[in-house]
């Protein structure tokens, strides 16, 4: 097969995919997600990225997951996103992608990563939108970055009590935080809901469905911002981890 005859066949099968969401990718949409995953790729030959190399697992596994959560949330009336811990760059490169208007804020404690997220921005021509190198108990300190975005959401494998300390202080009253996660998380959202309430938030729904022609079962935990979060909180860089709030 010809490059340019596997290179449409690939993005017939990421559109494919993205239309089972009822999103429609345009021309210039489906050519920066086949960029982002020749650089990922490329990049990930140096420097470990993602155990994900394969097309179609790509457009899975990291595309489409990233963008399920238009399951969850009506992302053209959000403003301000902060994607915490983001690694390679999901979800907030593909929701960029997706949802051009949308200001997207890239953290991760990996000065390498964010490199790489950089080149990206810059390959994809991407505008509104920065790679931020920080622990994210440290940025949620910085005025401009604490309690000032709509929607804070994160991939990161971590616990939800943790990733509530790390998420909710970036997230403005009124707004979101929502967890992707795989796996039966039932017993850890209940064990996270008193972190939940301290930190200013409440556990609005927990929602689990299945992606696109795959037998991959994920889930949503959207949790709503309620009250603002107290000073003392995130704690200290490593605490949030080490001693999640119970």
């Amino acid at each position: 097969m010809r490059q340019e005859e596997k290179r449409g066949k690939d993005v017939g099968i990421l559109e494919d995919k993205m239309l089972r969401l009822g999103i429609e990718l345009d021309e210039v949409k489906s050519r920066q997600f086949q960029v982002f995953y020749e650089m990922l790729v490329e990049w990930n030959k140096v420097m470990n990225l993602t155990g994900i190399t394969e097309y179609e697992e790509v457009v899975e596994k990291h595309f489409v997951d990233s963008a399920s959560i238009v399951n969850v949330e009506n992302m053209e009336q959000i403003d301000k996103v902060i994607d915490v811990g983001t690694g390679a760059g999901f979800p907030g490169i593909p929701l960029k992608i997706i949802f051009p208007h949308l200001k997207m804020t890239l953290l991760d404690s990996l000065n390498k990563r964010v490199k790489f997220l950089n080149e990206v921005i810059h390959e994809l021509r991407l505008k509104d939108i920065e790679a931020v190198h920080s622990r994210a108990e440290d940025l949620a300190r910085r005025e401009e970055h604490r309690e000032g975005y709509d929607l804070s959401v994160s991939r990161a494998v971590a616990n939800l009590a943790s990733l509530s300390e790390y998420c909710i202080p970036y997230t403005r009253v009124g707004g979101r935080f929502i967890s992707y996660k795989s796996g039966d998380i039932d017993e850890e959202v209940k064990s996270a809901r008193k972190a939940v309430e301290i930190l200013g938030g409440r556990v609005d729904e927990v929602i689990k469905f299945q992606l696109p022609d795959s037998d991959i079962n994920r889930s949503f935990v959207r949790i709503v911002k309620v009250k603002s979060t107290g000073k003392k909180y995130p704690r200290k860089a490593g605490l949030p981890a080490k001693e999640p709030l119970k």
